[in-house]
């Protein structure tokens, strides 16, 4: 008896529809008593609302994460499904790579629409620095358990015993890295000096995020990528009167136990809560709906580096220095060098490491970036940076944005993650 034939199966074009986000906020100021479900389901509504998803099988998937969740978080897409005006029988799965997850998500939708195992899908995420977890101290956990455990009265009373004063101190979440202790800001400040970073570049970078990103909002491009919230129409973080000049009087932050550090508080993010949403679909169910595609997803590339052992003091594997590897390989397979793209978006974890990427591109012969063509509506330093929201954020916001161009154009995203990791992608529009 003869097997079946296997075909392969043929890949579609993936289309960008559109976005819908909600302003992101300050840590402990608008949304501190918002969880990341309820940032996540209203920047899905507002997808929904502004595309007409509600019916039975308008969206395939909704896919999305978030960084730091709470045990309610379980199953958090799904249960933003639930809670929202999207329909109960979309399915929904988690994903998390710590500031790569907005992007991982949408890569995850967009395969399962280049195969055909999908027409349509929702991508996005969700993270909230004010409402962070709370660990219970390990011993009490421990304690605790043990009482469970019990079979006796008097063996939870002799468990219960053992629990001190200080065991009710809890767990306080801190942005460091298990393996070396250090926070996020810390890696970035070694990075800074391995690359010879000046201040006043970070600072200019800065001024020009926040110039832009309140210029973007003036001539009303994020009216249909922003979804009001909280009492919030535009991103807390923007100051549009920010300058060199004003920034250079911030006193740095990171990096004190070098001289002359460079890093304060206006030239790296601020905590954040906020969420994002994308919407992604084939050629086909856009034209049957009468959408217009924004851009098409052409191609994605993931790296890591080992920022433990591997050349850290040098600049080569700082724990944010990851999309110095992954454009690289994906410019090498597409064909494609950074003078064929129109418009560059690299997420602005901090100046420094925007710099320390665009200089690590050159070393490795790609090429310079127009400072013209990069991050031109601003990006994370102006708006802030809710760690699982920040890709899908990118991602609406730079095909929309290739929209305006003349003819075809096209984007690169390079977003930089948690653990040595970075997720970067190519963005089309023919």
């Amino acid at each position: 008896m003869s097997s079946p034939q296997q075909v392969a199966p043929s890949v579609r074009r993936v289309a960008v529809v559109g976005g819908a986000r909600i302003p992101f906020a300050r840590s402990d100021g608008p949304y501190a008593t918002a969880s990341n479900q309820q940032m996540l389901t209203a920047a899905l509504d507002g997808l929904v609302e502004r595309y007409g998803l509600r019916e039975p099988g308008a969206v395939g998937e909704f896919v999305a994460g978030a960084v730091l969740k709470h045990a309610r978080d379980f199953n958090l897409a799904r249960e933003t499904v639930l809670g929202s005006h999207l329909h109960p029988s979309t399915p929904a799965y988690d994903v998390q790579q710590a500031c790569g997850t907005g992007l991982q998500a949408v890569v995850a939708a967009a395969n399962k629409i280049a195969l055909g195992q999908i027409e349509s899908a929702v991508a996005g995420g969700a993270d909230t620095a004010s409402d962070a977890p709370l660990g219970v101290n390990d011993t009490l956990r421990r304690i605790l358990l043990e009482v469970r455990r019990a079979t006796s009265p008097g063996a939870r009373l002799k468990a219960l015993a053992k629990v001190r004063p200080g065991h009710l101190v809890p767990d306080i979440p801190r942005n460091a890295e298990p393996r070396t202790g250090l926070s996020m800001g810390e890696h970035a400040a070694v990075t800074a000096r391995a690359w010879g970073i000046p201040r006043e570049a970070q600072d200019e970078l800065a001024a020009t995020s926040h110039r832009r990103l309140a210029a973007a909002y003036e001539r009303g491009f994020f009216q249909d990528l922003v979804v009001p919230f909280r009492g919030l129409a535009r991103d807390q973080n923007l100051r549009p009167g920010s300058t060199v000049e004003k920034l250079a009087s911030l006193k740095p932050v990171f990096g004190l136990d070098h001289p002359d550090p460079t890093m304060t508080a206006g030239n790296s993010t601020p905590l954040t809560d906020g969420a994002a949403t994308v919407l992604l679909a084939s050629e086909g169910w856009a034209r049957e709906r009468g959408l217009e595609p924004l851009a098409y997803l052409t191609a994605y590339e993931t790296a890591a580096v080992d920022f433990v052992g591997g050349d850290v003091a040098g600049g080569e594997d700082g724990l944010l220095m990851a999309p110095a590897y992954a454009v690289p390989r994906m410019l090498e397979r597409t064909g494609l060098g950074l003078d064929d793209f129109d418009l560059v978006e690299i997420h602005e974890a901090f100046a420094s490491q925007v710099l320390a990427t665009l200089a690590a591109w050159e070393k490795r012969g790609l090429g310079t970036v127009d400072r013209a063509r990069l991050n031109v509506a601003g990006s994370s330093l102006a708006t802030g940076h809710p760690f699982a929201a920040t890709g899908a954020r990118i991602v609406a916001t730079l095909a929309k944005l290739l929209t305006e161009r003349d003819g075809p154009a096209r984007g690169l995203i390079s977003v930089c993650a948690a653990g040595g990791q970075g997720v970067t992608a190519v963005l089309e529009r023919a």
